[in-house]
Parts: structure tokens; sequence; C-alpha cells
């Protein structure tokens, strides 16, 4: 038989004894590249007597290589990348903000509101005109201050050089001097000089606030208010007109802005007389308004009031959570919930729209006031179930090691996974078995052992133990034993 002796000039193959040692867990997954032994031909062996044996390399194993796979059709379709839609949300996102302002410049380019009054009158009665150019509407204090223009319409009334008031040409300043009385007062509360207003070098004349307008302080009835937001107001007034000869001017029309920052107004204005102190009828002029709140207003108030109710709701779920709950991590999330709904209450209801005070309104008996005792009853019903827990842990914490562990269910009888309760054994009755006396017996003496309350008292020495039956391994008829010293006899 023949030695079979290896080439020593033989390629050396790839060692797999890593491979071998691998678990199946660490098969490389099909993407990536296992790595390939290199071999460094230009390096010599040590002694330089075999310069032709590669000398073997191992690539290292985190340096792997992998080529991105192609994006491939499913069902024909190309998936979209999620970059994509990123960059869709940007765009919606930038065209929603850059358009949003656009409103502004709709609101500005419109014309004036009293315009079309004003052309209306010139054409069909021309006079004096009392504008309200301004409605300050206070329920709190309560009052509504109207700041009114005076303007005249038609050519014999109007000052030349003066028109285009509110972007109308047949209407300008009066051309002649006005008091103006509000609701009978003795003193006017605004008069007019056409020779006060000032020119251009050009002959147009100036319009000056100060010099055409004056302010009207009327008492709101506010007995509504608490309606809030459909509360509703109505106030009427009387003005009256004389010129400096003491004659009464009467007012053509009387017109206020129909929209404030916070309430819609609506004017209806009626022709009307008074008897001065000559016992002449003199004519005047009564303006009745009309006032509530926008839809709008009322809209955000009650989304605003309804998300106050969620958060309640959501809080009292908590409180609900919180008795199903053992650890005390979650309590705590459950806690910070509540307790920034209790903080964030009373914001949500300072942002309702010209809200009132804390007065007591209707909104707040139904809402603010209800929802803060709920949620801050249920914070502190969270914070008391946090401090039971805590405290219920240490104690756990505090017992002994054998005292914490839970023993083991009997064989054969019900485990407590199973939801069944052991029961104590019934009393036994007159007709019991001797095995169902035993069980009772043993019962009482496990309470006793325990520490619990017994009645009546425990008698060990007069319990009666389980019978046996005779001829059993264990009966004493069976099998007896003398007590000696050694090892028991039979006999």
């Amino acid at each position: 038989m023949g030695l079979h002796i290896p080439s020593l000039l033989s390629r050396p193959g790839p060692r797999h004894s890593f491979d071998r040692l691998r678990s199946f867990h660490l098969t490389p997954s099909p993407g990536t590249v296992t790595p390939t032994p290199a071999y460094d031909t230009t390096q010599a062996t040590v002694g330089g007597t075999l310069s032709n044996i590669p000398v073997f390399k191992e690539t290292s194993l985190s340096v792997q290589t992998s080529r991105p796979s192609p994006v491939r059709a499913v069902n024909g379709i190309i998936p979209v990348p999620p970059i994509f839609y990123f960059g869709l949300a940007i765009l919606c996102s930038v065209i929603f903000v850059l358009t949003i302002p656009s409103v502004f410049h709709g609101v500005t380019t419109q014309e004036s509101v009293f315009k079309g009054i004003l052309d209306e009158v010139a054409q069909t009665n021309p006079g004096i005109v009392l504008l309200g150019e301004n409605v300050d509407i206070d329920v709190d204090e309560p009052s509504v201050t109207i700041r009114w223009s005076i303007v005249a319409c038609g050519q014999e009334y109007m000052l030349p050089d003066s028109s285009g008031v509110h972007g109308s040409s047949m209407c300008g300043l009066p051309n002649f001097p006005l008091q103006v009385y509000v609701d009978g007062d003795d003193d006017p509360a605004g008069t007019f000089n056409p020779e006060l207003i000032p020119y251009t070098d050009k002959g147009k004349r100036r319009r000056i606030q100060n010099l055409v307008q004056f302010d009207s302080d009327l008492v709101l009835d506010v007995h509504n208010d608490r309606l809030y937001p459909f509360d509703t107001y109505f106030l009427s007034s009387t003005l009256r007109a004389t010129s400096d000869q003491n004659y009464t001017v009467p007012f053509t029309k009387l017109a206020t802005v129909d929209l404030t920052s916070s309430f819609v107004v609506e004017t209806v204005d009626v022709q009307s007389y008074v008897i001065s102190a000559d016992g002449v009828n003199e004519p005047s002029r009564d303006i009745d308004m009309y006032i509530r709140r926008p839809i709008e207003a009322r809209l955000i108030t009650l989304s605003l009031f309804a998300s106050s109710w969620f958060l309640t709701h959501i809080c009292i779920g908590n409180v609900i959570l919180a008795r199903r709950t053992i650890d005390v991590k979650p309590l705590l999330k459950l806690l910070i919930v509540n307790g920034l709904t209790l903080i964030g209450l009373p914001q949500i209801r300072n942002s309702m729209p010209d809200a009132p005070g804390l007065d007591g309104v209707l909104i707040d008996a139904i809402g603010f006031f209800p929802q803060m005792i709920i949620v801050g009853f249920s914070v502190v019903i969270l914070l008391l179930t946090v401090i039971a827990r805590e405290l219920n842990h240490r104690e756990k914490s505090a017992l002994p090691r054998h005292a914490s562990i839970t023993p083991l269910p009997k064989l054969g009888g019900p485990s407590r996974q199973s939801g069944v309760k052991h029961r104590p054994p019934p009393l036994p009755l007159p007709t019991s078995t001797s095995t169902e006396i035993a069980k009772y017996n043993i019962h009482r003496i496990t309470q006793h052992l325990k520490g619990e309350f017994v009645f009546p008292p425990v008698d060990i020495g007069g319990m009666r133990s389980i019978p046996e039956e005779a001829g059993s391994p264990r009966s004493p008829a069976h099998k007896r034993f003398k007590t000696a010293t050694g090892s028991p006899q039979r006999f």
C-alpha cells in the first residue's frame, strides 16, 4: 500500500470551520454578499523556497458590498417612493399659506358699504344723511358708542368741491352749519361749520374727521347677555338737527355699519316728530338697532365648548382605566393628561370670541364650571390611586422573599388561573358522612393555625380523623408495628 502525500503546490481550499460553528440564525440573507477568500501571490513564504504558493487572506465580515436593487413594477405599477409624498405635503402646505393672505386683498378692494346707500338717497330723496361709520359695542360696560359722520347728498345741500364721500360722486359735505341733538339732549352732541373745512391749492375740500364726525354714547340693555353666544340686543335712538338760524333740518337717512368685530348690526330708520317748546311739531329721525353675534363666532364658540366636554370625558375614561391598572408608570401618564386638561380648560374658555367674564352665564353653568369640577376631582382621584399603588408596591418589596412566593397549586385541584374561588366546606349536618366532617374539621384547623378567629374554638385532640377502610395498606388492622428499639417488628 502506497502512502498518499498531498502535493505542496496544490491550491489550498477555503476553510469552513467558521461555517460549521455558526448557528442557523446567523445565515446571511440573500441580499448580502458572502466574503470570499483572497489570495496574495506577490508575498513569498518564509525561506523563499516555495515562492509560487499563494498566501491565503480572509476579507473582513464587516465590509459587505451590495448593489441597490432596481425598482421593480408590481402588477405593472411602479411604487411611488415615500419622499415624493413628503415633498408633495410640503408643497401643499406652502401653497395653502400663500393663498390664505389673499383674503385680505379681497376685503380691501371691495367698495364701501355706504356707497349704494348714498347713491340711492341722492337720486330719490336728497338731504342730510348721518352715517354710523363705527359702532363700538361693549356688553360689559354696557354701552354702545356710535361715531356719526355728517354727509350731504344732492347739489343744493353739498359744499362745492367736497364730493366723493365713500366713493359717491353725488354726496359730500353740507354747505351750511348744523347742530345735532341726540335723544332730546339740550346740548348738541355734534356741530358742523363749513367755514372750518380746509381746502388744497387746487380748491379741493379736505375731510377732517374731527370736523365732520361726532360720537354718541347710548345705554345698552343686556338682560340677554347670559345667553352667550346666542345673546341678542335691541337699541333705539332719536336724532334731530338744527341750523344756525335755529330751524329744524330733517334727516333723510340714518345708517350704520352692519358688521363689527364681534357683532352683526341691523338698522331700521323711521321718520318721527317731536313737539318743541313752542308746541310745534319738529321733524326728527329714529333708528332701531338689532344686535346679535355673527354665525362664525357662534360656530367657533360651540366648537370650543364641545372640545372642552370631549376632554372632560377623556379624563373620566382615564379614571376608569386607572382602576384596572396596577403599575405606577401608566398611572403617571394618565395623571399628566388630566393635569394638562385641568390647565388647558381655562385657556379654551378665554379663547372664545368676545366671551363675557366668569359671571355665571349659561355656557359656563353647563360647561366650564362642571368641567373644571369633574377634571379637578379626576386629578385628585388619580393622585390618591398613584399613592395607594406606590405604598402597596413598597409593602410588597419590604416583605421577606419567602413570604412573597405564591404556593404552587395542588395537583388535581382548581388553579388560580381557572378563575374558580376556593369555597370553604359546608357546615356538617347530621346526615353528613365522616369524610365531609373530616374536611370541615381540617378547614377549621387551617384557619386556627393561620391565626384567624374560629368559633366554636378548635379542639385538636378531639378532632375526628379521616376514616380508613379496613384492609387498606395504611389501615391499623392491616399492619401492626410494635414500638421498640430498633427496626419495627411485625407480629
